[in-house]
């Protein structure tokens, strides 16, 4: 038992994806970074000086001064312009995940399709070996090829 779970454990699909995982989970921080610390603050300069994250909707009744107070008084509010910054992060990440992937494609080199071993007896149309002279069907005579 002990060593169907090494082989199990080391198969190279379970690897990788550990790996994958990990450098996702790194990744997502990096995206986050750089659509919260530069996209954000360019996009909300240009439409007029908005910070998208003090964005909401307070339902409670009460003045705060912003989101993040809000937030810490355990307030209840609509936080739209959190789920707009998390929407735009969304779409960049499949924007940049559409161009990687079609790249990938693009670089992979087609795989040849394998050479036939039949063809088609011109006679009864079955299928026969290439190499065949005559045909196992309607044992009509073959050309050789």
């Amino acid at each position: 038992m002990r060593k169907e779970f090494r082989d199990f454990v080391l198969k190279g699909n379970l690897l990788q994806l550990a790996v994958a995982f990990i450098m996702g989970t790194a990744f997502g921080a990096v995206v986050k970074s750089f659509i919260g610390d530069l996209i954000m603050p360019i996009i909300g300069n240009l439409i007029g000086g908005v910070d998208f994250v003090n964005l909401y909707v307070n339902l409670s009744g009460q003045a705060y001064e912003s989101a993040a107070a809000a937030r810490e008084a355990g307030a209840a509010a609509i936080y739209y312009g959190a789920f707009l910054n998390t929407v735009i992060t969304l779409l960049i990440v499949a924007w940049v995940m559409f161009y990687l992937v079609r790249t990938a494609t693009r670089l992979e080199k087609p795989e040849e399709a394998p050479a036939s071993t039949t063809k088609d007896c011109p006679f009864c149309l079955s299928a026969v070996p290439v190499a065949a002279t005559r045909c196992a069907h309607c044992t009509s005579e073959l050309e050789a090829s």
